[in-house]
């Protein structure tokens, strides 16, 4: 079945994918809810991906497109199947960065070692094959007078862009779908993966001159990155993916008073930056419970929130709506994806995201997709269950 073709099987679908996802994100009522699925925060692990496939009779292999989260590329069947409206573009690594991942043995296991462009070593177990945690933190113990020499890594090196204009024309002019980039503008997160998190948290109460300094260098990186990403695609690609988490289960991860001072001036440059180079949405990822920063990523200038994690404290849908859901787009939020569905039924899938999409979709502002990846567990016929109740219940009258 064509992409064109798999847009006109129901009736009541008056709108392209495109023009669905935008109608939502604009704050007007599409024809359906659109749906999501295939991101960096809004995929699929590579065993639940394959038990899916498995599951519905779909014979293709298994291509990892996150190393880190074990995350599989969903082929064009599962995405037809499921009704997704976003297909995504990402750049690369540069000529020359090898970033091959690396078989090493030690304290009597094996190992797949990543180092990645900022020094950040990532490994996973052999004999646990889930994801990769990092293992070496570059700038664990550097001071602030290290940061000059350090090898940063240069953000517009143009071969990171090559065919990327090619990729996005090819979506937005021969297909109906809408053109989403893959996560990028980690300014924040970037730091406490060199520093060590528990380290870098201390650092940001008793060394905040060190903070800064480093938040300015990831900055540069991606000021730079942008730059030349824009250049490719800017009026081509319809989201741009950013992200850092700033909240765990229970609240904030430090105090808003800090983010105020520290992180939020160079997220709000980095967001102004892309704003004034593309009328792409800006969507902006944190886990956890987050509420005491919509404000501020409202004033920053983002335009979507994601994961909308309603497990975690006071992440309520219905009141998340009433309170800022004539500002700030919503994508993610489906179901409790810790407690639900990897351990319910179908049946109760299936009445849990139509809860939730009662919730979300009054007056467009939404975008369907599990909150966060699908890990690995996840029956395949709770996946099925959660696509098939969006589709279902997704629709406006």
């Amino acid at each position: 079945m064509t992409a064109m073709n798999a847009q006109s099987r129901n009736p009541r679908e008056t709108m392209t994918s495109r023009q669905r996802l935008l109608a939502a994100l604009n704050h007007q009522v599409p024809d359906r809810v659109p749906i999501d699925l295939g991101g960096n925060q809004t995929g699929i692990h590579k065993f639940a991906y394959r038990a899916l496939i498995d599951h519905l009779g779909i014979e293709a292999p298994v291509e990892i497109m996150d190393s880190v989260q074990q995350l599989a590329r969903p082929c064009q069947a599962v995405l037809e199947r499921f009704h997704v409206d976003t297909r995504y573009i990402s750049a690369k690594a540069p000529d020359g960065f090898h970033g091959e991942i690396e078989r090493n043995r030690r304290g009597g296991r094996l190992w797949h070692d990543l180092r990645d462009e900022f020094g950040v070593v990532w490994s996973m177990p052999d004999d646990h094959p889930y994801y990769m945690d990092i293992s070496h933190h570059p700038l664990a113990e550097k001071t602030i007078a290290d940061l000059a020499d350090y090898p940063f890594p240069k953000g517009d090196d143009p071969s990171r862009f090559d065919g990327l204009r090619e990729r996005a024309s090819a979506i937005r002019n021969d297909t109906p779908y809408a053109v989403v980039g893959g996560i990028s503008g980690v300014v924040y997160e970037t730091c406490w993966y060199m520093r060590g998190l528990e380290r870098w948290l201390m650092d940001l109460v008793t060394d905040p001159e060190f903070c800064a300094a480093l938040l300015d260098r990831v900055l540069r990186f991606w000021l730079d990155w942008f730059r030349l990403f824009l250049d490719e695609v800017g009026d081509l690609i319809d989201v741009i993916m950013i992200g850092d988490d700033l909240a765990g289960q229970t609240g904030p991860l430090f105090r808003p008073e800090i983010y105020r001072s520290l992180v939020k001036p160079r997220q709000k440059r980095l967001v102004q930056y892309i704003r004034s180079r593309s009328r792409a949405k800006i969507w902006y990822h944190t886990c956890g419970s987050c509420i005491p920063f919509i404000p501020d990523l409202l004033d920053n200038g983002v335009d979507v929130l994601n994961p909308m994690q309603i497990g975690a404290k006071d992440m309520d849908p219905a009141a998340l709506k009433a309170s800022f859901g004539d500002r700030m787009a919503f994508w993610g939020g489906a179901i409790d994806a810790q407690h639900v569905l990897p351990t319910a039924s179908p049946e109760t899938v299936r009445e849990h995201v139509r809860g939730s999409i009662e919730a979300w979709k009054p007056g467009g502002g939404y975008v369907f997709n599990n909150v966060h990846n699908i890990q690995a567990g996840v029956p395949a016929e709770n996946i099925v269950a959660l696509f098939d109740a969006a589709y279902e219940f997704g629709f406006y009258r």
